[in-house]
């Protein structure tokens, strides 16, 4: 049987800036910071509006479950490639992707 006490960590400013010092954490946040911000927005978004996942797939006019594979797609790296293509049209022109849910 494992002892071991959970300890949670606190992810707070500091955490975060510890983890970004470290060059290759930094580098693979550098790169999928259109990805975060993506993310972010949606799940901003969702929580603005008090729902839940089945709430929003239902008004959808879809399961819940897919609701929560694209929310999860972002952040498992399985992310649409219609936004990858964006990103890299983006850069292509000199921008930058920036989606707003308004």
């Amino acid at each position: 049987m494992n002892n071991d006490i959970y300890q949670p960590v606190p992810h707070d400013a500091a955490f975060r800036e510890q983890l970004l010092s470290n060059p290759a954490v930094k580098a693979d946040y550098d790169a999928n910071i259109t990805t975060y911000a993506i993310l972010d927005e949606i799940l901003s978004a969702r929580r603005e509006a008090g729902l839940t996942q089945a709430q929003v797939a239902e008004r959808m006019g879809t399961k819940a479950s897919a609701v929560a594979r694209l929310e999860s797609a972002l952040v498992s790296g399985k992310h649409s490639s219609s936004i990858d293509t964006l990103r890299k049209y983006a850069a292509a022109v000199g921008k930058r992707l920036e989606v707003r849910l308004v």
